[in-house]
């Protein structure tokens, strides 16, 4: 079997410590999901990740020459609600993939997309959702999501415990999407649709490092008050699922080849 084509859209780039061990969001993710590869003995040879800067250079792969089976759109620390050109035309290219989907006489067969944060908010603008500030605050540091029966299904588990990072929401699901789970600040943390698309709000290629990071930095830019970045801290080193969440997309990306 030739192996997975993902291509990673790079919505940001890490702060300077999460930077220098990984280089970009891209190998943030790659880790991530090489981890996942592992438990589920699948070889990491077996996953061809490409990555895409769409904020500065704003370049994606070419659709048209089936270069690629799959789509993931990184988290960021802008808004997805947004109408900069940047995001604008993130927007229009994952309805692209939407409507290509659509065309398939196969379901399942088209090119995937997964979501996470920012690109989970993506995917909900794309698809229709109200996407804006939460009046709920900031859900930031390892949060517990609480699994509906399709999240319990595909995550394997119970309930979640997910890195968070994120003060947007979308609001309510789209038309056609079965709802994965949710939580006290957000009703919307995860969207599934069979063999096109899968999204978390959450952050499962976070770990305590990267959100420490994230933490300090924040709160010494005044971003977070005092009691969101100690609130945050008390939380950030208790465990995290992670890697079963990037498992459950390793498997749904797989699913059918």
């Amino acid at each position: 079997m030739p192996p997975l084509r993902l291509a990673i859209l790079e919505c940001d780039t890490p702060l300077p410590r999460t930077a220098a061990k990984y280089g970009s969001y891209g190998g943030v993710f790659t880790a991530l999901l090489h981890a996942a590869a592992c438990t589920l003995d699948i070889p990491v040879s077996e996953l061809e990740i490409s990555t895409w800067d769409v904020v500065r250079e704003m370049e994606y792969p070419d659709l048209g020459l089936g270069s690629v089976d799959a789509v993931l759109v990184t988290g960021s620390r802008f808004s997805a609600f947004e109408d900069s050109p940047w995001v604008l035309k993130l927007v229009e290219f994952v309805k692209g993939v939407l409507a290509a989907q659509e065309k398939e006489e196969q379901p399942g067969r088209g090119i995937r997309i997964v979501g996470v944060c920012f690109g989970h908010q993506i995917v909900g603008r794309a698809m229709g959702a109200k996407v804006a500030r939460s009046d709920r605050g900031w859900e930031a540091s390892v949060c517990e999501v609480e699994l509906t029966e399709k999240g319990k299904e595909i995550f394997g588990k119970e309930k979640l415990s997910l890195n968070q990072m994120h003060k947007d929401i979308v609001y309510y699901y789209p038309r056609g999407v079965e709802e994965l789970g949710y939580s006290p600040k957000c009703e919307v943390q995860g969207m599934y649709i069979p063999g096109k698309v899968i999204t978390v709000q959450g952050h499962p290629e976070f770990n305590k490092e990267i959100v420490t990071e994230l933490l300090e930095t924040r709160h010494q830019q005044g971003i977070f008050d005092d009691k969101t970045y100690e609130d945050g801290m008390r939380r950030v080193g208790k465990q995290q699922d992670g890697v079963v969440v990037a498992a459950a997309f390793l498997k749904f990306l797989l699913d059918g080849r």
